[in-house]
């Protein structure tokens, strides 16, 4: 299995080599050279299987540099009992007789990040001593929110590596940005941006594509790396817990072998709706994925017209995580859409650069409606998503996982499909309390208190206890207090790396 880019103009590289890259050399992002087919066997065989060789299973099938025994090894030690608090690791909350939501909460960071920032490190480090480097690498992550502290908390004090963060400053929650401020590790550094997220985004791309950086870096032993999810290594492991959702409803007897599902996931970057469509084309029996937005809905509007145009304001929602206009790992799934031929895919992300926008082919238009639906969903509805929830089943959800709610509701509505269905569950309403508490009570239940009071009161509301990591927070030292305007970001990096 090799790697290549999807815009075409550098040489196909092994799966370690595209881990330890992270984004391909001409800007583009690593695919496999093809995707991996299971039969129904192989993939029935996943139910008696647990997390950890579950995921060793699947990642064998795409990282052929890794033995067997190194992904056992690495997943058990990323999925272990001291890391994940529930055995099945991604479990499944039935709601109701339709609908389950797939808790991708459980880890370290209380988001769904954290299933594949905690293999990450393992596959990295790996990486880098399959291909014999001996620079110190030097992972460079733009957040919106989870992805950061994810990532932070992954590589904290992993040797032969740094882990620096860049966060749209007043773009996250008060947890969020908490959560990296207050980051231990000697090997890790956090930074605001003035800006929103796709200005914090299109910055790390640039540090990326500056070859006259990356050569002083070199000069200096070190390698950039990512991990976000243009990192094939952070992208791969998402496919996991969708085989692995599949599998429990087997199991349960919620659904019989073969039988096809429906996936929602609330999306702003697109990399966990692209994972579901990956383990689509693996043979996981899948009806429609329904990409749920926020008022950002620039994915939405590109998956119902074919017209990508990030030429509208920025709103701040109450889902910050998906406060984006400009999807990254778009690209991958544009690059199946254009039956793998780089050319198109240059093209379509020249538009993007120079005008904003570009619109698919009338082909193209119609395999991405075959496979997707989308909507989004305002606050209010967002709020309403909430509320219903909590009201009409006990079940606290998220403002993330709420968006995904909502717009399965209007789906529901749109086709009356009465397939099996699993809504990504994609952080804890803990890390949202404050607009959490707002939907269920009432705008005067938040009033004149801060976040970590309410974390307390939906304790109370909810009946369940917030994660430990967040509501031991107030109590932590704040280490990280740098802010840079969006074009300081490489001197930023030179500050946290002391050069």
């Amino acid at each position: 299995m090799r790697y290549e880019s999807t815009r075409g103009d550098c040489p196909q590289v092994s799966s370690a080599e595209a881990i330890k890259a992270g984004l391909a050399p001409d800007g583009g992002l690593y695919v496999p050279e093809r995707m991996p087919r299971l039969t129904g066997e192989e993939r029935n065989r996943l139910a008696g299987l647990d997390y950890p060789a579950r995921a060793a299973e699947l990642l064998g099938r795409f990282l052929p540099d890794y033995t067997p025994d190194e992904l056992r090894r690495s997943t058990g030690a990323a999925y272990s009992k001291e890391k994940f608090s529930p055995p099945a690791i991604t479990p499944l909350h039935r709601l109701d007789d339709s609908v389950s939501f797939l808790e991708l909460w459980h880890g370290p960071t209380a988001a769904f990040k954290d299933i594949a920032l905690q293999l990450l490190p393992h596959l990295l480090t790996g990486a880098v001593a399959k291909t014999g480097d001996k620079c110190e690498i030097v992972i460079l992550v733009a957040t919106s929110g989870d992805t950061g502290k994810a990532a932070l908390e992954g590589f904290k004090d992993v040797p032969g590596t740094r882990c620096l963060v860049f966060y749209p400053e007043g773009g996250v929650s008060e947890v969020q940005r908490l959560q990296m401020a207050t980051q231990a590790g000697a090997n890790v550094g956090v930074t605001a941006v003035r800006g929103n997220f796709d200005d914090t985004q299109n910055g790390v791309k640039a540090i990326f594509t500056d070859r006259a950086y990356g050569a002083k870096l070199a000069g200096r032993g070190r390698r950039l790396s990512s991990a976000n999810s243009i990192n094939w290594g952070r992208l791969v492991p998402q496919i996991v817990y969708y085989f692995s959702a599949y599998a429990e409803l087997q199991s349960s007897g919620a659904i019989k072998d073969g039988e096809a599902v429906n996936i929602v996931v609330p999306t702003g970057n697109f990399g966990n709706i692209l994972a579901a469509y990956y383990a689509r084309e693996m043979g996981l029996p899948v009806h429609r994925l329904i990409c749920a937005a926020n008022a950002n809905n620039v994915l939405a509007d590109f998956i119902r017209t074919g017209v990508y145009d990030r030429n509208r304001p920025f709103v701040k929602t109450a889902s910050p995580s998906m406060d984006i206009l400009i999807s990254s790992n778009l690209e991958r799934l544009l690059y199946e859409l254009a039956g793998r031929e780089a050319a198109v895919v240059r093209r379509w992300m020249s538009g993007l650069k120079t005008e904003g926008a570009y619109r698919v082919d009338a082909a193209a238009g119609e395999r991405l409606q075959a496979v997707f639906w989308a909507d989004s969903c305002t606050d209010a509805e967002t709020y309403a998503a909430i509320k219903d929830t909590f009201t009409t089943y006990g079940y606290t959800i998220d403002t993330h996982t709420a968006v995904g709610k909502c717009v399965y509701e209007k789906y529901r509505r749109a086709t009356e499909d009465g397939h099996r269905t699993i809504i990504a569950a994609t952080a804890s309403p803990f890390k949202f309390a404050a607009s959490v508490v707002e939907a269920i009570a009432g705008p005067a239940a938040v009033a004149g208190k801060d976040e970590f009071t309410l974390l307390r009161e939906l304790e109370r509301i909810s009946g369940t206890e917030a994660p430990v990591a967040l509501s031991a927070l107030p109590e932590k030292p704040v280490r990280h207090t740098a802010v840079c305007d969006r074009t300081d970001m490489s001197a930023a990096v030179d500050r946290m790396l002391g050069l």
